[in-house]
């Protein structure tokens, strides 16, 4: 069986299950580059539940709640709503368990179990999280969260974001975004913290603090850089890696400098005149 509540059949439940009942604020449900002044629809194939002391409704079985163009799947959807003067309601806590999928028409993130701090526009993903843009993946092994106030996402825990061939790894990511001519949000700039590694086709470049313009493809290093490159190595204080044309540049500070390691490569060894007179005869 699968119940389908919609604004025009029913209001209440539906308006009400995001924060739309009564005077109410209109909210989004979490993700950067939404509108929260439209309709919801929600979808439950074992219904929903209202439970009036608890204060909270439950959606279960492949719930769905779709606000506009973004939409939140999981196996269970738990809105936690309070009274307010007036008369209405609204929601405070969203929860989110199993095969979570949030989808907007830029974005898409996943994860086992999603808690939406609704006051403060603050949603995290626990459990193999994963964050899917037009062009770059961003995994993590403990969390992303989404500050939907301040536009950014974190990622912690050997989080790693991914764009064509390049690779960026740091304990914590946080992606800010922009909206786009339009009105579309997009990531502007990554910040990496604690034991970078960026891994391009030709080198690889690590640092501890990481600062990625997506524009320019410019990645600025600082933190004892060492930039690998076959055999070779350069170490300095800091560096600048770009991306999308392979050309590294690094820099040293005071007495330091910079530091180089070259190594030859290995000469293919030369036969002696004896041993080729032998093989000739």
């Amino acid at each position: 069986m699968k119940l389908t509540f919609r604004p025009i059949i029913a209001p209440v439940i539906a308006l009400t299950l995001f924060g739309f009942g009564g005077p109410a604020v209109p909210q989004g449900v979490g993700l950067p580059g939404q509108s929260g002044d439209k309709p919801i629809e929600i979808n439950a194939e074992q219904g929903i539940e209202w439970q009036q002391r608890n204060k909270a409704y439950i959606a279960r079985g492949n719930a769905r709640a779709a606000q506009g163009d973004v939409a939140v799947h999981a196996d269970v959807l738990t809105a936690y709503y309070r009274d307010i003067d007036g008369g209405g309601t609204e929601i405070w806590r969203i929860d989110a368990e199993g095969h979570v999928r949030i989808v907007t028409p830029t974005q898409r993130a996943y994860g086992d179990k999603a808690v939406y701090d609704v006051d403060n526009g603050v949603l995290v993903l626990t459990g193999k999280v994963r964050l899917d843009t037009e062009t770059d993946r961003i995994t993590a092994r403990d969390s992303i969260e989404y500050w939907e106030k301040q536009n950014l996402a974190v990622a912690r825990g050997n989080a790693v974001a991914i764009r064509g061939e390049n690779r960026l790894r740091a304990d914590v990511l946080t992606a800010h975004f922009a909206k786009d001519k339009n009105g579309k949000a997009r990531v502007r700039q990554v910040d990496a913290f604690d034991n970078i590694v960026i891994t391009t086709p030709d080198e690889i470049v690590r640092s501890s603090r990481g600062i990625y313009d997506v524009e320019t493809g410019i990645a600025t290093l600082t933190g004892s850089v060492k930039i690998t490159r076959g055999a070779n190595q350069l170490n300095g204080a800091y560096a600048e890696v770009n991306l999308n044309t392979g050309v590294s540049r690094i820099f040293g500070r005071g007495r330091g400098g910079v530091q180089g390691i070259f190594t030859p490569e290995k000469a293919a060894p030369q036969e002696n005149a004896t041993d080729t007179k032998q093989r000739a005869k």
